[in-house]
């Protein structure tokens, strides 16, 4: 075809010989361009495979049957966002509100060893920065009667945190329930390992049974360091405003040794508050190589400002505090507490606490910003798990007392 075109070109049509230079080219053009496109459909899809397997696999432990697999000391970095509960495979008798499932996922760890191992817990980004929940299981997977918890924790923090697991047997699989505190989706790393890191998880968030009230920005804090800890380097002062969500570290201070180089136990600081509100500090050791994990030698809460201020010698003072009925709960049995807006259902607060009847104050809440915020009334869960029989759940809805008048 082309020698017969270029014969009839030679022939005197030089129309025709433009028209023929001029078509080849464009059907090469055609070609590459429809072999370009070909090459980007296939780009396409084959980026759209790829992010659909990393979804997938990212969201697999979703279910208890695609669980993952840690092994000791792998930090492994996930998220309960888009994750689901399987209903067949939790029990919440067992664990009550400590965790309420909204958006689990599930680990299994088989230890090689008997001993003590520990669930690091790091580097949270919640989108509503309550963090994580942890239950720590033996039994056979989504068979909840066979269930038997080791460890069952709600953080409300977004601390770097370790839970300590005594006595794991080698060989016997555990399984590790992850989950956002009060329906928080959480990033997180975890790991378990022979070696803490962070700080130990704290049982008992700010109670206002333990509140020091105190009218001075300046607090004292005292403590003191058993021989057993003497590897540790220094003690560490960590603090947290109730409405924070990860505790600072705002001293460190050496372990002294006197000049015949025997520990001293006692020590004291001071530190200044920077505004009114309740704090909490944690005074925790430092982990030294080959030495005992990082360990907390005092937890304790200040309240600083008018709803905190001691009263004066004489007087009664005038509190904002609503109480809660405890009393008829027996004593030892772990309490949940849960305050929510009635109007909004928002969370206000949430608590666990061992139930001590003759703690006048353990039930006592301060609802100073509650008041503030123009609540009337709120709505209280208490989920009772005795120390022996069955859990049982009690609903309230409680007027608040009318607001003090302010100074």
């Amino acid at each position: 075809m082309l020698s017969l075109s270029e014969h009839r070109c030679r022939a005197g049509s030089p129309i025709k010989r433009i028209r023929v230079a001029v078509e080849l080219p464009r059907q090469t053009q055609h070609e590459v361009l429809f072999s370009s496109i070909r090459r980007q459909m296939l780009l396409l899809l084959f980026l759209s495979a790829t992010s659909a397997s990393s979804a997938a696999a990212q969201a697999a432990n979703d279910n208890i049957e695609n669980r993952r697999v840690l092994h000791a000391d792998e930090t492994i970095t996930s998220t309960t966002t888009g994750c689901t509960v399987q209903r067949s495979c939790v029990d919440e008798r067992l664990t009550g509100k400590c965790i309420e499932y909204h958006n689990d996922q599930w680990f299994e760890f088989t230890p090689k060893t008997t001993g003590r191992y520990f669930v690091n817990i790091g580097s949270q980004k919640c989108r509503d920065v309550r963090g994580v929940q942890l239950v720590v299981l033996s039994g056979q997977p989504c068979q909840p009667a066979t269930y038997r918890v080791l460890s069952c924790t709600s953080l409300g923090t977004q601390d770097d945190v370790f839970v300590t697991l005594d006595s794991l047997r080698a060989g016997q699989p555990y399984l590790l329930d992850v989950d956002g505190y009060l329906k928080d989706f959480c990033q997180f790393t975890l790991q378990v390992s022979q070696t803490a890191a962070g700080i130990p998880v704290s049982y008992f968030p700010p109670s206002p049974t333990r509140l020091l009230p105190t009218a001075s920005r300046v607090v004292e804090l005292s403590w003191a360091l058993p021989d057993s800890l003497a590897t540790a380097s220094a003690c560490r002062i960590m603090r947290r405003e109730i409405h924070q969500y990860r505790s600072t570290e705002v001293r460190r201070v050496p372990v002294r040794r006197d000049t015949y180089g025997r520990l001293e136990v006692s020590y004291s600081v001071t530190d200044t508050l920077p505004s009114p509100g309740i704090y909490d500090y944690q005074v925790v050791t430092t982990h030294a190589d080959n030495g005992p994990a990082a360990t907390r030698l005092r937890q304790w809460w200040y309240g600083y400002g008018t709803a905190a201020t001691m009263p004066q010698p004489g007087t009664v003072p005038s509190r904002d505090v609503v109480e809660l009925p405890l009393r008829k709960y027996p004593t030892n049995a772990r309490l949940s507490v849960v305050i929510t807006d009635p109007a909004s259902g928002r969370v206000l607060l949430a608590r666990q606490l061992v139930n001590q009847p003759a703690n006048s104050r353990q039930g006592e809440l301060p609802v100073r910003k509650w008041l503030d915020a123009g609540l009337e009334k709120i709505a209280v869960e208490i989920t009772c798990h005795p120390t022996r029989g069955d859990f049982f759940v009690d609903r309230l809805l409680l007027s608040l007392p009318a607001p003090a008048a302010r100074p």
